[in-house]
């Protein structure tokens, strides 16, 4: 039975989240660390059709878990940003808490120019809390990591201001502190930051132990919708894993392209799966593969936390240099090398041979 939610103007706590990793990791978070508080939950909802889908479901539980959910059609038109800002400016600068799915956000960091809170929370992201730690720690401007090495644009100009500020109001001071929540390594912690550990006990407790199939399950990545990867290369990289390792579903991530899911459906034979709530829950509640094979992300970090205690294998295949674009950022291969290495209880493969034809 789910507890009573309380009202946005008695909770001390507002957390905003632009995707449903991000509301999952402030369930965890509450679970963690404020056990029993009701939260207000503000999603700045996207335009992405399978993103909003899995925010509805994420925030079905946020409310089973007694937490009220601010849904804010915050990309709706011209006018949105303004409505959304200007409606949220008073329940903001009560907050004695604010906590951030993603500190990269420009949305977020505009926010931040409002809030008065003393407790800021940044909770994981994936492999951006990686790159947000580092950054912070060397006072750098706050950039995501696929980008970074470019020229800054017109529009990063123009916000730069703000980003300078939302950096500054993330750094500790004796009227401010900043906690870390996060399952991801970090090499640098910056001066003050506090740092919590994100184990997924909200996660283990709520849903499984999973039934585990025979077969092995992939996990699909971005890296050629960012602009990273070589289309071409990467479904053969998907064809020549799954052929070696027997694996027969697929599992979208929820920014792959249909028209790429399409190809890979019909020259890989895999079945794609479009999840409606996060992998870590959907490993969870399973059937899930004995094995899991997936390139450098997010997973092979949470993975192996939300299935321990199963019999549940976590396989990494390398990006081998070959496949990035002419595009991809400086960092990229060295990044994504990081990511895997840094990456515990997963079985490293090396990357699969690839030979594209013209």
């Amino acid at each position: 039975m789910s507890r009573r939610a309380g009202s946005a103007g008695s909770n001390s706590t507002l957390a905003f989240v632009e995707s449903p990793v991000q509301l999952l990791n402030v369930l965890e978070w509450a679970h963690a660390h404020a056990p029993g508080a009701g939260l207000t939950l503000v999603v700045l909802s996207p335009t992405d059709p399978m993103t909003r889908g899995q925010l509805r479901r994420m925030a079905e539980l946020a409310r089973d878990e007694g937490h009220e959910v601010r849904w804010e059609e915050a990309r709706g038109g011209a006018a949105a940003p303004f409505q959304t800002i200007g409606g949220l400016a008073g329940v903001l600068r009560k907050a004695e808490r604010v906590v951030l799915g993603d500190p990269f956000s420009r949305y977020v960091q505009l926010l931040l120019t409002i809030a008065r809170a003393r407790d800021l929370v940044v909770v994981d992201d994936g492999t951006a809390t990686m790159e947000f730690v580092t950054q912070l720690a060397r006072g750098e401007r706050l950039v995501r990591w696929h980008r970074k090495g470019g020229r800054p644009g017109p529009r990063d100009l123009i916000f730069a201001p703000v980003s300078s500020s939302a950096r500054r109001r993330l750094t500790p001071s004796e009227r401010r502190r900043v906690q870390i929540f996060s399952s991801m390594p970090m090499d640098e912690i910056p001066d003050g930051v506090t740092v919590t550990a994100h184990d997924f006990s909200w996660t283990r407790a709520r849903f499984g132990p999973p039934r585990i199939t025979k077969t092995a399950d992939m996990v699909g990545t971005s890296l050629v919708e960012t602009g990273v990867v070589d289309g071409d290369r990467y479904l053969e990289a998907v064809q020549n894993l799954a052929k070696a390792h027997g694996a027969t579903r697929y599992f979208a991530h929820r920014r792959e392209s249909t028209e790429k899911l399409h190809r890979l459906a019909a020259e890989t034979g895999l079945e794609i799966v479009r999840p409606d709530l996060p992998l870590e829950l959907i490993a969870r509640r399973g059937p899930i593969g004995r094995t899991i094979l997936s390139f450098p992300s997010t997973v092979v970090h949470t993975l192996p936390l939300a299935l321990a205690g199963t019999e549940v294998r976590v396989a990494v295949c390398d990006i081998d240099p070959g496949w990035l674009t002419e595009n991809a950022s400086p960092r990229a291969q060295g990044f994504l090398s990081g990511v895997t290495g840094a990456a515990r209880d997963v079985h490293r493969l090396s990357a699969v041979s690839v030979v594209v034809t013209a």
